[in-house]
């Protein structure tokens, strides 16, 4: 069992129909940069289409943003964008939560146990509270009870390439996957090299029931910790150091990524969510140290494909929900 890790949504999203599909401005498609050969056909995307070019990555780890205030999600895999399309989020009183979250089952044939038995096919369930991907109603705005609604044959293609543990980011804006060429942090006095002596290069499982217990970390520069978890159990959690600690690291989720035995690298998405901004991905790693007997204990854990999340925010139990890992935007009031 993968643990989501959220922020809280910061507020309601109030976005007009005519925000979606070819009628969005160009302001409103950071992620997407001025030069992009694709940005034309996605500009362009009405309700309820996609594209998808899975040639340009064939293997690798997949990471997934949904961009609330575009609309779009966006499949990433080994770094490369694969795919794009529209989506329909979480209506008025229903908001889809911001933050980073990992996919805790799937389920080809999901049918709701709170709105009449809905059909829901391929369910990819991000939070044990409801909150899912899944194929659903495209009318071109926020119209769901706080999934994230795709095309058929899009949720479809992305239930066939993702795993128990795959991210996904839900951000009211997002930048592309950058490379972090000093991975830093995890493998530093030749544990980046043992890393990539154990890599398979295969990319990631297929079937969902043979992928490895996910490993995922979180560091608070609230709290100056890291905690590591595979699966569900917390298995490392310890003190970090972090330079310039009154400067916020910002929003950023990284995917380490390793293919044909060669150094792993982590691939990093930064994001606008919850009110905090976005960080800068290779800046924000290098300044992050671990004690090395927790650096150890953390890289015996570690392979391609474990995800590293950063916030500003605390993460400890007062502000853990149960059963999940839950990285609230404010204190717990009682």
């Amino acid at each position: 069992m993968a643990v989501p890790f959220s922020l809280s949504r910061r507020g309601t999203l109030k976005l007009a129909a005519t925000l979606a599909g070819a009628m969005v401005a160009d302001a409103m498609l950071p992620a997407i940069a001025a030069d992009d050969p694709d940005l034309a056909e996605i500009k362009a995307l009405k309700p309820g289409t996609y594209v998808w070019y899975p040639e340009r990555a064939p293997d690798g780890f997949v990471a997934i943003v949904i961009n609330l205030t575009d609309q779009l999600c966006f499949v990433y895999r080994n770094g490369v964008r694969i795919g794009a399309s529209t989506v329909s989020t979480g209506k008025e009183g229903y908001d889809t939560p911001t933050g980073v979250f990992t996919i805790l089952g799937k389920d080809v044939d999901h049918h709701s146990s709170l709105y009449n038995d809905a059909s829901m096919p391929y369910t990819e369930r991000l939070t044990w509270s409801g909150v899912a991907l899944h194929a659903g109603g495209l009318p071109g705005y926020p119209s769901s009870h706080g999934c994230v609604h795709l095309p058929l044959a899009f949720s479809k293609l992305v239930f066939g390439i993702t795993h128990l543990g795959t991210p996904v980011i839900i951000a009211d804006s997002h930048s592309a996957p950058e490379d972090v060429l000093h991975p830093g942090l995890i493998m530093s006095e030749g544990l980046e090299q043992q890393l990539a002596t154990s890599a398979t290069g295969e990319g990631a499982p297929q079937d969902a029931t043979a992928a490895p217990e996910p490993v995922s970390m979180v560091v608070s520069r609230a709290d100056s910790t890291i905690t590591v978890l595979k699966g569900a159990q917390t298995a490392v959690q310890g003190p970090v150091s972090i330079r310039d600690p009154q400067n916020p690291l910002g929003n950023l989720v990284y995917v380490l990524m390793s293919k044909d035995g060669t150094a792993p690298r982590w691939s990093a998405v930064s994001y606008e969510g919850s009110g905090v901004a976005a960080g800068q991905a290779q800046n924000a790693l290098a300044r992050i140290s671990v004690d090395p007997s927790i650096n150890k204990q953390v890289a015996a854990l570690v392979v391609p494909g474990a995800t590293l999340f950063l916030t500003d925010l605390p993460a400890h139990p007062g502000t853990r929900s149960d059963g999940g890992f839950v990285v609230l935007a404010q204190k717990v009031t009682s």
